[in-house]
């Protein structure tokens, strides 16, 4: 798992509880996703409106239980973002 996608878990986990929720990682693109992708740590295309965000969320939870931990998530994103 890349060291990226542990960037862009922690900066999504809101609460630091080591979980994320999709209200979490909804709220968190939206307010830090310019920055982030700015930073280099997600692509600009990587950030959305709200139900991209959702979506998102919803293809990384591939156990269905609305919460990510960070190898559910890692496993996504190093897919997804190609890292």
């Amino acid at each position: 798992m890349s060291d990226k996608a542990r960037i862009l878990f922690d900066a999504l986990d809101l609460d630091h509880d080591g979980t994320l929720t999709r209200m979490e990682v909804m709220r968190a693109l939206r307010e830090k996703g310019p920055t982030l992708a700015a930073q280099g740590v997600i692509p600009f295309w990587g950030i959305g409106d709200v139900d991209a965000s959702a979506a998102l969320f919803d293809a990384a939870d591939q156990n269905g239980d609305r919460v990510l931990t960070f190898e559910e998530f890692a496993t996504w994103a190093d897919r997804r973002f190609g890292w």
